[in-house]
């Protein structure tokens, strides 16, 4: 380091100062810890980064200044102590309570390189009580004259004590009781020290005693305290009126450091009221330290402080002591001043200038190398700059001399101007190939008057560095094989380039590892040959694709890669493979032919002309085809379940190999059923009858309706069900076709049951079938053929039409009423003849008694006309018959009943009733009621027939005038709506006169 003091070079820096650019500051704030003294090796002190917030991952620590006391965790950042014990009492410290002990952490961030951090901190020292106080002599010699007034106070040497504050000098006190009641010990206070005072409390007397020795013991104020003793011994003397009287308690004073030997700095002055030898001063220094009496004197008659050595502000700036002023009386008295020397600094020290290695960057005997791939702004050295003046003297400005590629840059805010650091960074990119070192100079200059100059050197060698990573001469390189090939044969040879030289130029080829080409290709690490170690097959993978490396032998290795694909080529090993083992569909029947029934689906591993397939269908029986590309199969025939219901066959698949490969597979053709097959009803026929008792239960079975259904499935699932000729719900069918009886037969259900059943299957749409089950209810079946014959007359009847028991039953009834009314008429008739007769009767008889004179006269005008019965009957032969009404005319009336005519006819004295007559009663059967709309005929009993002509015996014929026909009624009840009451009379042979 040179020291620069001539006024040119001084005005060149300033110059140079003004021209070149201070880069602006980057302010970090300076981290503070505290720590008790004396700690064990290893303690955690604490974090600087995670104080200010420092991310700890991929950071480096480095400690840069705080050795040999400090350590930091390079990973984690915590600050520990070291083996070196910190010792508060051997440090240096600028004030007793304040004592610091600095320290520097630099963070480098591996995963980039940026710009280091610098974390500055202090470490505040706390004290313990690690030292005793302790006296300066082990027998403390103090003099009293005789016959001293009672209180008096007589000061005591102090004790001194290494550690501050509450650890240094709590009190003080007499030990036993040697003081015999002469004296005690009061603890005054001064400018914070503890001062001991004997205070005399009896009668002195030398010729009595002349000597007392005390114990007294000095404790401290930590805990636990310390403490130790000392003697006190005490001299009895001769009277000494007047001690000595510092004119002021305390001085202060200043000089300018490197102020030559002699400089008075201040005098301090004490008076002494005595006289002779007893007011004669001499002043001595007390409680001063080795370098205040070193380099300070002090007159001992005038006290005069002047300077007997180089002063110098940076090491000591301030003195601070106590004068003692003892006359020299043979039992001396003194006074005590205390003193206070500030030293003045003066531009007496140029900046320093301290260059170190930061983070990753380390230096040896003044060399840094760096590496020439570092990215700009890339930190070089930490460059620290100081001046041990103060002010204006310690006010540096610190430059980068020649044209270099680096500059300084604030590292942290500064805590003074005292010191300042700079990161010494790059730039412009470094370049090996163009320079290979640098000098770089850092010149300080401070603000003194003249300013004071410095400068230190630092050489930075450029470090070559492997930078140019190989290059293949193809990034993609193609190779093709036929599968099926030997092993171990090469398939091509790689090359790359390296434009390094020497080591980084040497290559290494290798395969990237890749788990699909493990064990399958391989290659020479010196010639780049690929090597196929296995047999490839080309339906296993068709393309091999992996990277191969060229690896030079730099620090650190670059590497190339290129891709190598490996086409496999194919060959005819594979057959056809058809999807499925075997195929089986299923169709519906009645498809047309050339619809598609199925499809099949065939693959060959291989490819191109390997793996082009034909199908063909084995063997052709000309029912199915298949077309080629979709495996569609074709049916060449409609199918009919109910003929055949399954197909089997082969398919055969052939690819276009050299030579060709072929495959078969089983096909099943499944047909479905539809439902096309209307259900066959086989039980009963519809001709037949059941007969029943009336006597029956409910529930008995009364018939069984059976049928078939080709189809099969739901499509042959039959219900069962009474859809007409059950009006009275006599009967029920089960699901399984039995019909039961549901109800008791009555009176009105005698006679023929036609059931309408219908048959019907699930299928979509249904189907179904009709029969007509006949039942009979009667007691016997006496007469077969006639239930034939009314089994025979429902067939011809329309299924619209229920026929269900008897229908005369409500008709009867009718007839019932109809007589009845009849019955009643003819009553009311004869009582009207009866009083026309009694009427006609009493009119004679006043007649005969109001006529006396003319009773011939009167008798022949009311006696009845004889009439000639054979004349009337001669003109009822003559006179032609009255027309009959026509039927049709009779059978538009509804439920119409017998009608009663009274006829009084002027030939007649006597009135007349018709009876018109329907049907006669007593029919022999019931087959004669039911009439039918089928060309059948209609049963009509005839006069012939031998009960006819019992009945009609007694029938008359009528005169013409009193003939009249009746005619039933069409209308029926019950089940009359298929069956009518048609009993039709002849006029001409059934006219019928009554007489009364």
């Amino acid at each position: 380091m040179d020291l620069i003091h001539t006024p040119g070079v001084a005005g060149l820096l300033s110059l140079l100062l003004l021209l070149w650019p201070v880069p602006p500051c980057q302010a970090q704030s300076v981290v503070k810890f505290s720590l008790p003294e004396e700690q064990p090796p290893n303690t955690l002190i604490g974090n600087p980064g995670e104080t200010l917030g420092l991310d700890k991952i991929n950071r480096l620590f480095k400690l840069e200044i705080g050795t040999p006391y400090l350590r930091v965790d390079e990973t984690g950042g915590n600050l520990y102590t070291t083996e070196t014990p910190i010792d508060r009492e051997e440090m240096n410290c600028e004030r007793p309570l304040e004592c610091f002990l600095e320290f520097e952490v630099s963070v480098t961030n591996t995963l980039f390189n940026s710009v280091p951090i610098l974390m500055e901190g202090k470490i505040h020292i706390l004290d313990i009580n690690d030292n005793t106080p302790s006296f300066s002599s082990p027998v403390i010699s103090i003099s009293i004259p005789e016959h001293t007034t009672a209180g008096t106070i007589v000061n005591i040497p102090t004790a001194t004590d290494r550690d501050a504050g509450t650890n240094g000098v709590a009190s003080y006190e007499l030990l036993g009781n040697e003081a015999h009641g002469l004296f005690s010990l009061q603890v005054a206070e001064e400018h914070g020290e503890k001062l001991p005072q004997l205070i005399v409390t009896g009668h002195l007397d030398r010729e009595q005693r002349d000597t007392y020795d005390l114990t007294i013991r000095v404790v401290d104020g930590g805990k636990p305290s310390r403490a130790s003793t000392a003697i006190l011994r005490i001299t009895v003397l001769d009277i000494n009126d007047n001690a000595p009287k510092f004119e002021r308690s305390s001085y202060e004073g200043t000089v300018e450091e490197n102020s030559p030997v002699g400089t008075s700095i201040l005098q301090v002055r004490a008076n002494d009221l005595d006289l002779g030898d007893n007011s004669q001063i001499e002043y001595t220094f007390a409680q001063a330290a080795e370098s205040a009496r070193r380099l300070l004197r002090l007159d001992k008659s005038s006290g005069w402080i002047t300077v007997q050595g180089p002063v110098d502000r940076e090491q000591i700036n301030q003195f601070r002591f106590f004068v003692h002023a003892r006359d020299k009386a043979p039992i001396p008295k003194q006074d005590r001043a205390a003193v206070t020397i500030t030293v003045r600094d003066k531009n007496d020290n140029a900046p320093t200038i301290e260059i170190r290695g930061i983070g990753l960057v380390t230096h040896k005997d003044g060399v840094a190398n760096i590496d020439e791939d570092v990215p700009v702004d890339s930190p070089v050295a930490l460059v620290q700059v100081s001046d041990r003046d103060e002010g204006e003297n310690a006010a540096v400005t610190c430059i980068v001399a020649g044209d270099v590629p680096f500059q300084l840059k604030p590292a942290s805010e500064p805590s003074s101007e005292r010191k300042k650091k700079f990161f010494l960074q790059t730039t412009t990119p470094l370049d090996y190939e163009s320079v290979q070192d640098y000098l770089i100079e850092v010149v300080a200059v401070d603000s003194g008057n003249p300013p004071l100059s410095s400068s230190n050197t630092l050489k930075v060698q450029v470090v070559d560095v492997n930078d140019n990573p190989p290059i293949f001469t193809q990034n993609v390189i193609r190779v093709s094989i036929h599968e099926n090939n030997q092993p171990y044969i090469p398939i091509v040879k790689v090359e790359a380039t390296d434009a390094d030289s020497g080591s980084n130029a040497e290559l290494a080829y290798s395969l990237q590892p890749d788990p699909s080409i493990s064990g399958l290709f391989d290659i020479d690490a010196d010639t780049g040959e690929i090597r196929v170690n296995t047999i490839l097959d080309r339906e296993l993978k068709e393309h091999y694709e992996f990277k191969v490396a060229a690896a030079d032998k730099g620090t650190p290795s670059l590497k190339g890669t290129a891709t190598v694909v490996v086409s496999v080529l194919d060959e005819n090993d594979n057959d056809p493979k058809f999807m499925l083992n075997s195929y089986s569909f299923s169709v519906r029947e009645n498809l047309p032919p050339s619809s598609p029934v199925g499809m099949v689906t065939v693959s060959d591993a291989d490819k191109d002309m390997n793996a082009q397939i034909s199908l063909f269908v084995d063997p052709d029986n000309g029912e199915f085809e298949i077309q080629n590309g979709t495996g569609t199969i074709l049916s060449r025939v409609s199918f009919d379940r109910e003929r055949q219901s399954t197909y089997t066959f082969q398919l055969k698949a052939i690819d276009s190999g050299n030579p060709p490969r072929s495959a078969y597979v089983s096909v099943t053709i499944n047909v479905l059923d539809e439902n096309d097959n209307t259900p066959v009803i086989t039980q009963p026929s519809n001709s037949s009858f059941q007969h029943i008792n009336p006597l029956a239960q409910i529930g008995t079975s009364v018939e069984q309706v059976k049928a078939e259904d080709m189809d099969i499935g739901t499509n042959a699932n039959l219900t069962y069900s009474i859809v007409g000729g059950n009006p009275f719900g006599l009967f029920h069918i089960s699901h399984d076709g039995s019909i039961l009886l549901d109800k008791e037969i009555s009176r009105r259900h005698y006679g023929l049951h036609r059931l309408v059943v219908r048959v019907k299957d699930g299928g979509t749409p249904s189907r179904f079938a009709t029969a007509l089950v006949h039942i009979y209810v009667n007691d016997t079946m006496g007469n077969v053929s006639q239930v034939e014959a009314l089994v025979g007359h429902s067939l011809n009847t329309p299924l619209d039409v229920d026929i269900a028991g008897d229908p005369e039953y409500e008709k009867s009834k009718q007839r019932s009423n109809v007589l009845f009314g009849v019955i009643a008429g003819i009553i009311a008739v004869i009582l009207v003849i009866v009083i026309v007769v009694l009427i006609r009767y009493c009119r004679q008889k006043e007649a005969k008694s109001g006529y006396q004179a003319g009773k011939k006269e009167n008798k022949d005008l009311y006696a009845p006309k004889q009439t000639n019965k054979n004349a009337k009957h001669k003109i009822k032969k003559n006179k032609p018959p009255k027309p009959t009404k026509p039927l049709e005319d009779d059978e538009t009336g509804t439920q119409r009943g017998l009608q009663f005519n009274l006829i009084n006819e002027s030939s007649s004295d006597s009135p007349r009733i018709h009876l018109p007559l329907n049907c006669n009663p007593g029919s022999p059967d019931l087959g004669r009621h039911y009439r039918s709309n089928s060309p059948l005929p209609s049963i009509q009993l005839h006069p012939q027939s031998p009960t006819a002509g019992k009945k009609h015996q007694v029938v008359q014929d009528l005169p013409a005038t009193n003939t009249f026909v009746g005619t039933g009624d069409n209308n029926s009840t019950g089940s009359d709506q298929y069956s009518d009451c048609s009993y039709k009379t002849n006029p001409p042979k059934y006219n019928k006169q009554v007489g009364l």
